[in-house]
């Protein structure tokens, strides 16, 4: 944002990757009111030639005269060098304001440049006592219309979306975009060892690539997904780590992990999770056999339970939506942004 007299001058986003990044933007629409403006920023503007061309290089020759950023750019081919080079030209850079609201801001390209793989987000709804289904299986609905809405928001708001096969069986969800606030299709990412998707789900009759990790060794067993568009990748080991080392390699940034607990209990027992959005009812389930919303190994001391930071909670018409950020990517990530 450009400030200038006390009034806003100019305004921008990072749209996608490739695009003009948020400070050519807001630069291009304050035109000649941007000369002694303020920018307020929440990252360093960059200083090195990437798929567009330094930030710096564009402010200095606009004549700002102060910036004021929430933090420093963690990529090492700016890593304070954007700050420097603002300040040899005689522009005054203030840093350190918000630092926490920013790095939630800049979640998903903090990860992909500290963490070398997409951010991780885990989302799940749940009654008051945690349950995510009843004992007999029963799902839908937990939540009122209000949380699905917020919880489809998220969608719009992540590159690929994530479930274990036990979902897809269960539930035979679409895992689609609906609110069509975001650009294209999300990518519906299916964790499946054994290839057990039945033929008949709703996933693959279309609405958007689907990209299936497997450890099925044999064509042919794969064959079933090939003639219905669905890529099919096999993975020695379909684990948290290396299906987002291999979502990195395709340029995802941030995923939404929404089931079932299998799923959610891998990321949770590997590290490998960033924040987490839950809506919860103000119900009581109950029922031993009535399934939790994380799975896997777990924890023997509450001293190596993870913790939230930055916990807030809204409602959303009758229930709760918790979000939060995983204290330690979020101490991490503020490590290496200089705070």
């Amino acid at each position: 944002m450009l400030v200038r007299d006390g009034r806003v001058v100019g305004e921008g986003h990072h749209r996608r990757a490739g695009e003009a990044h948020a400070e050519v933007v807001a630069l291009e629409r304050a035109g000649a009111r941007a000369r002694g403006a303020t920018l307020y920023v929440t990252l360093e503007p960059c200083a090195h030639q990437g798929r567009t061309p330094p930030c710096v290089d564009a402010l200095i020759a606009a004549g700002i005269a102060r910036v004021v950023a929430c933090h420093r750019d963690p990529d090492p081919r700016t890593a304070g060098r954007g700050f420097a080079a603002l300040e040899e030209a005689g522009i005054a850079v203030e840093v350190g304001e918000r630092v926490a609201e920013a790095i939630d801001l800049n979640l998903p390209f903090l990860v992909s440049t500290v963490f070398g793989r997409p951010a991780v987000t885990l989302k799940w709804a749940a009654t008051l006592d945690g349950r995510i289904a009843t004992a007999a299986g029963e799902s839908r609905w937990i939540t009122g219309a209000s949380a699905r809405r917020a919880a489809l928001e998220l969608r719009e708001e992540h590159d690929a979306i994530l479930v274990g096969v036990g979902t897809v069986i269960a539930d035979d969800p679409l895992l689609t975009r609906r609110l069509h606030l975001a650009e294209g299709p999300i990518l519906r990412v299916v964790l499946d060892r054994r290839l057990r998707i039945p033929s008949g789900s709703r996933l693959l009759a279309g609405g958007g690539p689907v990209l299936v990790y497997t450890e099925v060794a044999e064509a042919a067993a794969r064959e079933r997904f090939v003639r219905s568009g669905v890529e099919v990748a096999r993975l020695e080991s379909v684990e948290p780590e290396s299906v987002l080392a291999d979502l990195a390699r395709r340029g995802v940034r941030s995923v939404l992990v929404e089931g079932g607990a299998g799923a959610a209990g891998a990321f949770v027992d590997a590290g490998l999770w960033d924040r987490v959005e839950v809506f919860l009812a103000p119900r009581l389930v109950g029922g031993s056999s009535a399934l939790g919303a994380i799975g896997g190994r777990g924890v023997d001391r509450l001293l190596d339970a993870a913790a939230l930071e930055r916990a807030r909670v809204a409602r959303r018409g009758a229930d709760f939506w918790i979000r939060g950020t995983n204290q330690r990517c979020s101490r991490a990530l503020s490590s290496s942004v200089g705070v």
